[in-house]
C-alpha cells in the first residue's frame, strides 16, 4: 500500500500527467456510456444532413452528409480505439517481452535468430506493413489488431532485450544461479519483475500509436466495415471538407486529445517509475 502512495505521490506532481489522466478516463467514460446515451445503431440515418454542431440541440454535434449522427459515432468509436489500441498493445507486449527475454538471457544463437527476425519487421515502416497486412486479409477488427501488433512487438522486445542483458549480470541473479534456480523461474522471478517499468511506459505511449494506427487504416478504407470508428468518419467527411469541414474535424479532434493523453500518461508513468526521477 505505501509503494502506491508514494507511486501516486510522484505520479500527480506531474500537472500533465493528471491532466491526460483525466482525458483518458473521459474516453473511457465514453466508451462504457455509448450503448446507454445512444442505444440506436450509430449508422442509421435519423437527422437531416449537414446539420451543423449546435443547430439542432437534439444532435450537438452536428450530422454528416448521410443524416447521421457525429455524436453518437464519436461515442461509439471510442469503443472501437480502446478495444484496438488496448487489445493490440497487450498482444505486442506479451510477444515482445517473452522474445526480448529470451533472447537478452539465453545470448548467443537464440539472441541472434530472435534479433535478426526483429531486424527484418523493422525493416518495413509499420504503417506500410499494416496496410499489406489488413488488405491482404479481409478488413477487420481482428485483422487490425494482428497487424498492429505485427508491427508493434519489435520495439518492445529490443527493450527488453536489452534490460535482460544487464539483469542478467547482477549479483541476484547470480545469486539465483549459484541456488540451483532454474532458467524459467529466474526469468520469471528475476529479471522480469525487473524489466517492467520501461516495459509498462513504453505501451502507454505504445497505445497511443495503435489507435493512430487503427484511424490511418480506417481512414483509407480499410477498417471494419461493420463498425463505427473516429478514422472512418473522417474518410467519410473527406468529400465534404470544404463545406462541411467539421465532420472531419469533430473526430481528428477526439483522436489528437485522446493520444494526448495517453502520452502525458506515460510521462507521468516516466516520472513515478523513473528511479532517477523519483530522487529529485
Amino acid at each position: 500500500m505505501a509503494r502506491w502512495s508514494q507511486f501516486w505521490e510522484q505520479f500527480r506532481r506531474n500537472h500533465g500527467a493528471v491532466v491526460g489522466l483525466c482525458i483518458v478516463l473521459m474516453v473511457i467514460g465514453m466508451a462504457v456510456t455509448a450503448p446507454i446515451i445512444y442505444p440506436e445503431d450509430p449508422g442509421e440515418m435519423i437527422a437531416p444532413p449537414f446539420l451543423w454542431p449546435f443547430e439542432d440541440w437534439m444532435f450537438p454535434l452536428g450530422s454528416d452528409s448521410l443524416g447521421r449522427d457525429i455524436a453518437a459515432q464519436i461515442f461509439h468509436g471510442a469503443r472501437v480505439s480502446l478495444l484496438v489500441g488496448t487489445a493490440a498493445t497487450s498482444a505486442a507486449v506479451s510477444i515482445g517481452v517473452s522474445v526480448g527475454l529470451a533472447a537478452g538471457y539465453f545470448r548467443g544463437r537464440v539472441d541472434d535468430v530472435l534479433m535478426r527476425m526483429t531486424e527484418v519487421i523493422q525493416t518495413i515502416p509499420p504503417f506500410v506493413l499494416s496496410i499489406i497486412m489488413v488488405a491482404v486479409f479481409r478488413p477487420s477488427l481482428r485483422t487490425i489488431i494482428v497487424a498492429i501488433c505485427v508491427v508493434s512487438w519489435p520495439s518492445i522486445a529490443r527493450l527488453v532485450r536489452a534490460e535482460a542483458l544487464t539483469l542478467r549480470e547482477r549479483e541476484f541473479v547470480q545469486a539465483g544461479v549459484v541456488m540451483g534456480m532454474s532458467n524459467l523461474r529466474l526469468v520469471l522471478t528475476q529479471i522480469l519483475p525487473n524489466a517492467l517499468t520501461p516495459v509498462v511506459i513504453a505501451a502507454s505511449l505504445m497505445m497511443a500509436t495503435s489507435i493512430l494506427l487503427e484511424a490511418g487504416l480506417s481512414f483509407l478504407g480499410l477498417g471494419d466495415p461493420n463498425v463505427v470508428s473516429w478514422g472512418m468518419i473522417i474518410g467519410a467527411g473527406r468529400d465534404s471538407v470544404r463545406d462541411a469541414w467539421y465532420i472531419s474535424a469533430i473526430p481528428g479532434c477526439a483522436i489528437f486529445i485522446t493520444v494526448l493523453g495517453l502520452n502525458l500518461v506515460g510521462e507521468g508513468l516516466n516520472d513515478a517509475l523513473n528511479p532517477r526521477l523519483r530522487r529529485r
